[in-house]
């Protein structure tokens, strides 16, 4: 894990947590999570549940600590989060997605050997990647707003709560595509939702939790909705602006700066940048 740098571009800021050591956020929360687990339960190695960059991330940490590690992941993730998890010597187990939320949902990790850290609803994970949000009142003392895409909602949960902790008219904007806008339907509809996913942005397609929901009711101002479309473009703008790769969730919240109006000083999570290298080639 690292600290990211904040480069700007066009009138704001991006953080860039594309280039963490995994290439994703995730690193943050799994490194918190996995240090809080007693040396003795640690030592029985570590399990997760992943669409690819918390699987990675998870892989990483048990290889830097010298332990097995397992993930339960899409059977169409990306071959860049799979070779991702192979290349710290994890073990990924690939279902359909259905068999994946079931996993999740039902619990299944109970009667697995290994200890069982929650992708984006740990207490320990979503305060990790509060780091984020500190680094970012640091660098950028006059931050007026963020804008961060959302998954689960594990990063805006830990971002919003550090930076809202020390700054708190600080705005803090969630950002998913429409083509798996689940959290703007789960407020609308006040409760959970089925939504079926058909966006490039894979590592925002997690489940809906009600320990999140709550969460993210106190902590997130406004939500923006970006058109597929628009996410589309938006990896080679990046690519061409900032010199950075960014994957489709990753992308988001530079996309979703051309919905605001300008003027206070915001930054943009760039959370991920594990692209698979035939969709950047098709974008570019």
């Amino acid at each position: 894990m690292q600290r990211t740098p904040v480069v700007p571009v066009e009138g704001a800021y991006l953080k860039l947590e594309c280039l963490q050591p995994t290439g994703s956020f995730k690193v943050r929360g799994f490194f918190a999570a996995a240090t809080a687990i007693p040396k003795n339960r640690l030592a029985q190695g570590l399990i997760t549940v992943s669409a690819g960059n918390a699987a990675q991330a998870c892989a990483y940490v048990a290889h830097t600590l010298g332990v097995s590690c397992r993930v339960v992941m899409y059977e169409n993730a990306p071959d860049a989060k799979i070779n991702g998890v192979k290349r710290w010597g994890a073990t990924p187990i690939l279902l359909p997605r259905d068999e994946v939320l079931d996993w999740l949902a039902s619990e299944h990790w109970t009667s697995e050997p290994e200890v069982f850290i929650h992708p984006f609803a740990e207490p320990t994970v979503i305060a990790g990647h509060g780091g984020a949000g500190l680094e970012m009142l640091e660098d950028v003392p006059d931050l007026a707003r963020v804008v961060v895409p959302v998954g689960g909602g594990g990063l805006i949960s830990g971002i919003a709560s550090a930076i809202k902790g020390s700054k708190t008219g600080v705005e803090v904007i969630g950002v998913q595509s429409d083509g798996y806008a689940l959290w703007t339907k789960v407020f609308e509809a006040g409760g959970p939702v089925s939504v079926t996913p058909n966006t490039i942005a894979d590592g925002t397609t997690a489940p809906f939790d009600p320990r999140n929901f709550e969460l993210l009711k106190k902590c997130v101002d406004r939500w923006i909705t970006v058109p597929e479309p628009r996410l589309r473009v938006a990896i080679p703008e990046l690519a061409s602006a900032a010199k950075v790769v960014a994957e489709g969730a990753g992308a988001l919240a530079y996309a979703a700066l051309e919905q605001l109006q300008p003027g206070p000083v915001t930054v943009a999570v760039v959370s991920g940048g594990n692209i698979d290298k035939k969709l950047l080639a098709s974008l570019l």
